[in-house]
């Protein structure tokens, strides 16, 4: 694990160039908004509650009065609003140059999505799956894309039971389920990486993780919530590992990073390793196979 005190200053002027946040209305989402829209980048988050999303546009304005910011309606839980979504990206513009699929939930009460996926799973994983697929196109347009992939250091404690991936037949372990959906991601940016690779002017593909990082989404574990008063760094260090992510010049595709120090719970970001069952291709290929099933999307590779 390479050490390094890469920070927010270290990102050059994105002047012309478009960024896509999905959950970008609290924690590590709006702290990667403010930075890149100070940044000169043109901003686009991608929320579910627009109400939410015009307060943290006014907020950012307020800072960066000459921002490019908006904001659109997505709701990950919901194939239909991915797609329109999607097609209206599609439609407005012309280029991508960084989508950033930020957005996710952690360790809540068990339900379904629209379209009947286990709703951790189907909003931290085939949400953007889906998502990914369809913006796919714009992204292989645009010269020197990425795409960031958020997963956590819960990713080390999942294992995917594809047979039941939404829990209808086992007793529902909401930890277990979040840190499967976790793995999940980084499954995705793994094989997206492999099957991009050779592609002239395919997006690089990185993963990152924040670490112990104080957000909303902790409001269902009254627990962990307990211990950010002991262990938890605050976003403006947590979203660093996804914006080295993003905006390193130095990055390789497949690079996945997070915080250096304490167990890779707080610091600046650095390249990291995930656990071995993460780096399973014949699992990763299988998740792959299922999500295209599930989502009804396939890559345009």
């Amino acid at each position: 694990m390479a050490t390094s005190n890469w920070n927010a200053q270290d990102i050059h002027n994105q002047q012309g160039r478009l960024v896509l946040i999905t959950g970008a209305t609290s924690g590590i989402g709006k702290e990667t908004a403010q930075i890149l829209a100070g940044k000169n980048a043109s901003v686009i988050l991608a929320v579910r509650n627009m109400a939410k999303g015009q307060r943290v546009i006014d907020e950012i304005l307020a800072q960066h009065p000459e921002a490019d910011i908006s904001a659109r309606e997505l709701d990950l839980t919901s194939l239909e609003s991915i797609k329109a979504f999607s097609d209206s990206i599609i439609h407005d513009f012309t280029q991508l140059d960084v989508l950033i699929n930020n957005a996710g939930i952690m360790m809540c009460p068990y339900s379904k999505t629209t379209d009947g996926f286990e709703i951790q799973m189907g909003t931290n994983h085939f949400g953007h799956f889906a998502l990914t697929g369809r913006l796919l196109p714009l992204l292989m347009n645009t010269k020197g894309s990425r795409i960031v992939v958020l997963s956590s250091l819960a990713h080390r404690f999942g294992n995917i039971n594809l047979s039941d991936i939404h829990w209808s037949n086992r007793s529902y372990n909401t930890n277990k389920a979040y840190g499967d959906s976790k793995l999940a991601n980084l499954y995705f940016a793994y094989e997206l990486n492999r099957r991009l690779k050779g592609i002239k002017d395919a997006p690089i593909v990185t993963a990152a993780h924040p670490g112990w990082t104080e957000t909303e989404l902790q409001r269902h574990t009254g627990f962990f919530s307990f211990l950010n008063n002991f262990f938890a760094q605050d976003t403006s260090m947590g979203a660093l590992p996804t914006l080295r992510a993003g905006f390193d010049d130095s990055v390789e595709s497949g690079d996945f990073f997070g915080p250096a120090a304490f167990f890779e719970m707080r610091g600046y970001p650095v390249t990291v390793k995930s656990n071995k069952r993460a780096h399973d291709t014949t699992l990763a290929n299988e998740l792959w196979r299922h999500s295209e099933e599930m989502t009804g999307i396939e890559f345009s590779i």
